[in-house]
């Protein structure tokens, strides 16, 4: 005879004690500055700045990760949600952590900070969802940090979470991590950077300097054909960086870092250049420089508010105003980071703040960051070198706030809505306890379509039965059962009732190896 227990709920994400958040002010800024296969375990024990040098991560505290039975060899860090999420667009948060506790990697989160999907031990950036070939696909830059730039490789995963294609940068050139965008042509906007002698005498420098030339590249995906390459020496000079010379002459002067391509509306492209603080509009045919907003020689007259420091994410909006993440350091450094909208009139040549966003811990992101206008009106914003993920109102009121736990960060971050049906089966962990008390945890790496846990047993692998079941709480759901039953499986059903996905069937004494392909970032050859 088998007897239902009751449900045992999720054990509790969300960190117990008052952590308190990282404040990166004014003064304390300055102070510092001089998956592959199928899953199955079995377990016979009782419950038991963009700028990536090498560094080894703080220890983890207690709830800075996050472990799952189901899936051991998964440990993304924790995510924390500090503002309840209310009248948010729709969608998951992707954000891509990095340098923290835990593993690094893509990952998608729900508003209550639930894991959804994450793909470990893979230094990536600008994770988020695309179209390609008229489908919604997963990207991101995925490589490592050499010389204070990306070298890596831009992948594209389908709706299974199966790679479909690894694109590389053209002309010999190793993929940056800053941008990969594709368009409607299914081509790609990407960034590189070369190393390139040049005089820099006009900034106190010598006159055969080393300096980064950002470069900006369209691409077809298919092909590998590059359409368009635009180099930033070729149109600004090095007296325009707001950065001098290293005291080494052997090392190269970042003097542009090219970190957001867009297209405009009449198809030339919009470039920011966070050592510069400039946008730059740039004639697709010619590459010639159109108009230059913010920075040293800028042809609009900056009204109120609208002058950045190093800033990031430069993108049009369908309203024609402009959308900015002004970080506000370094090399100089405001009290706070922002995100802003701005206005340009075209006829009189001039900027208008026309809003802005700021966090109310006041933080002040040194490296990365984003803005992103949500279809409903209200705005996303990722803090980057900060851990926070907030959206905000189209007035300014904040509606959600999410962070990661201990010391992870992410260059962007993203709401967005997504569909996953993962390739590979559902995992299961099995705990047998006294008294026939079996205890199962259920997940799918990616599923979102689950609403209920359905547990399955038998006394032949080919003849189970329901045993119980229990609603989805989160990336694993834990369930408590009475069975004597040797054998126990998992199925994964929809709100209609219909079968999503079944795991492989848990014969006692039997211990499962999860079958992962891990990834060294350090082998790509992108």
């Amino acid at each position: 005879m088998l007897l239902l227990l009751p449900t045992v709920g999720e054990l509790d994400y969300r960190a117990t004690t008052d952590t308190l958040s990282r404040k990166l002010t004014r003064q304390t800024f300055l102070g510092v500055v001089g998956a592959g296969a199928a899953s199955l375990a079995l377990l016979s024990l009782p419950g038991c700045k963009e700028d990536r040098q090498s560094h080894s991560s703080p220890p983890a505290g207690p709830n800075d990760v996050r472990t799952f039975r189901s899936r051991p060899e998964l440990r993304p860090p924790a995510v924390e949600i500090t503002h309840q999420a209310h009248d948010t667009s729709p969608g998951y948060i992707f954000v891509a952590a990095k340098k923290g506790a835990g593993q690094d990697g893509p990952m998608i989160f729900d508003d209550l900070g639930r894991l959804v999907w994450f793909s470990k031990n893979r230094y990536a950036t600008d994770f988020k969802v695309q179209r390609y070939m008229g489908e919604p696909v997963l990207t991101w830059w995925e490589g490592e940090i050499l010389a204070g730039h990306g070298v890596g490789e831009y992948v594209i995963f389908d709706g299974s979470y199966r790679e479909i294609t690894r694109v590389q940068a053209g002309n010999g050139y190793r993929g940056d991590l800053h941008e990969f965008s594709i368009t409607s042509r299914n081509t790609a906007l990407l960034t590189a950077y070369t190393e390139t002698q040049t005089d820099l005498s006009a900034i106190g420098g010598p006159k055969e300097g080393m300096v980064w030339g950002g470069i900006a590249q369209e691409l077809d995906i298919e092909t590998g054909e590059v359409l368009f390459e635009w180099r930033s020496l070729e149109h600004v000079g090095v007296e325009e960086s707001y950065r001098e010379p290293p005291q080494d002459p052997s090392t190269p002067l970042d003097y542009f870092h090219i970190n957001s391509i867009d297209i405009d509306f009449d198809d030339n492209l919009l470039i920011s250049a966070k050592g510069t603080y400039a946008v730059y509009k740039i004639d697709r045919e010619s590459g010639e420089v159109l108009w230059r907003l913010g920075g040293k020689q800028s042809d609009f007259e900056m009204g109120p508010g609208t002058r950045t420091v190093s800033q990031h994410d430069v993108r049009r909006q369908r309203d024609g105003t402009i959308t900015i993440f002004d970080n506000g350091a370094p090399p100089e450094v405001h009290e706070q980071s922002r995100g802003i909208m701005v206005d340009l009139d075209m006829d009189k040549m001039r900027s208008t703040l026309v809003r802005e966003f700021t966090h109310p811990k006041r933080l002040l992101s040194t490296s990365q960051a984003n803005v992103q206008v949500l279809p409903n009106g209200n705005f996303l914003v990722g803090w980057g070198s900060e851990p926070y993920s907030s959206e905000f109102s189209n007035d300014g009121e904040l509606l959600f706030d999410a962070r990661f736990l201990g010391s992870a960060q992410s260059y962007r971050a993203f709401r967005l809505p997504w569909s996953g049906h993962p390739s590979e089966d559902p995992a299961v962990a099995v705990e047998q306890g006294p008294d026939d008390k079996v205890t199962v945890y259920a997940s799918w790496n990616g599923a979102t379509e689950i609403a209920t846990w359905q547990v399955l047993a038998g006394s032949d692998p080919d003849r189970l039965e329901p045993v119980g079941s229990a609603p989805w709480r989160g990336f694993e759901t834990t369930i408590s059962v009475r069975s004597a039953e040797p054998y126990v499986a998992v199925q994964a059903r929809s709100a209609s009732g219909r079968v999503l996905g079944t795991s492989r069937v848990v014969e006692p004494g039997e211990v499962a190896r999860t079958v992962v392909e891990e990834v060294d970032p350090s082998a790509l050859d992108g």
